[in-house]
């Protein structure tokens, strides 16, 4: 199909050499010949009368007048895709719809695990693609390829939708052995006397809600070991004295497959708002909506 003389296909070959600025990446991306897409890039060259990218080195680099098209194609594309998706009718017992939604392990297994759960009788052609969060995730959620995000507030930002999913207490978690939490309580003193476990995300870039918490306070605890994600702590607590932050929903769902006890916090941590975002041109997308509203019940009947 054409356009003012342009065969909006194109318009996808942009968004992808665009990505990956690569022919050879693009190609492989979108399951073209690398001769295709060579082909592709050149005939975008010719009907915009620019460039596009440039080699320097061994790497290609957008022009300023790519950089200055590349959000409106991105814009585009993701209307066209919102567009095509709707139905004034969605069904989801018929819909055979993929819902990509970025998360963090913990909210996986509190929320979209028994989400996908209901999802295999009531929804059996639903697809729930997950990711983990990663740097590019909030401008891949402002290009459209990402249809939900679940974060800590002071993760978010961009330019999408958010709001609270739901508030979440924090609680210290430990051995069900461990003397220091005897009794489901344990004094400040013997917490900051422990050594604990801690969650470092992103590679180390970016501090977990609790130790973000304490970092404000001015306290720091004695880390004795780290994990990337908040489902293997339990592993590093079974059997030692050491302690560890967890949030509430998760030390409730893991004290049934691991010997653990939690207590509540000994010293005032403000409770996590946990957000829920979206892409602005996604918000009347029925199908969303659906998606929206169940991931909702499941939070507010896991609270």
């Amino acid at each position: 199909m054409r356009f003012k003389g342009l065969d909006l296909n194109l318009l996808v070959a942009f968004d992808a050499l665009m990505t990956t600025r690569s022919v050879s990446r693009s190609a492989e991306r979108l399951n073209l010949s690398q001769p295709a897409m060579s082909a592709a890039l050149s005939r975008l060259r010719d009907y915009f009368g620019d460039d596009l990218l440039m080699l320097q080195g061994k790497r290609m680099h957008p022009t300023p007048f790519a950089d200055e098209l590349m959000p409106q194609v991105r814009e585009s594309l993701l209307g066209l895709e919102v567009m095509l998706s709707r139905s004034p009718n969605f069904d989801p017992a018929t819909s055979q719809r993929s819902f990509k939604v970025v998360t963090s392990d913990y909210v996986f297994a509190s929320l979209i695990a028994p989400l996908v759960a209901q999802l295999t009788e009531e929804a059996p052609g639903i697809r729930i693609d997950c990711g983990l969060p990663q740097p590019s995730t909030v401008q891949e959620l402002e290009e459209g390829k990402i249809d939900i995000m679940i974060t800590p507030e002071y993760v978010i930002g961009g330019h999408h939708l958010s709001y609270v999913l739901y508030m979440e207490p924090q609680v210290v978690a430990a051995w069900s052995g461990n003397p220091a939490i005897a009794g489901g309580t344990i004094t400040e003193e013997a917490f900051f006397a422990a050594g604990h476990v801690a969650v470092v995300l992103g590679g180390g870039a970016t501090l977990s809600y609790a130790d973000r918490q304490l970092e404000l306070m001015g306290r720091n605890r004695r880390i004795e070991a780290t994990v990337a994600i908040f489902t293997a702590v339990p592993w590093l607590l079974e059997g030692t004295n050491r302690l560890a932050v967890m949030h509430a929903r998760l030390a409730t769902q893991l004290a049934g497959r691991f010997a653990l006890s939690t207590a509540p916090m000994p010293f005032e941590i403000p409770a996590m708002r946990q957000m829920l975002s979206y892409h602005p041109g996604r918000k009347d997308d029925a199908g969303m909506t659906w998606l929206r509203s169940r991931i909702e019940a499941i939070a507010r009947a896991s609270a």
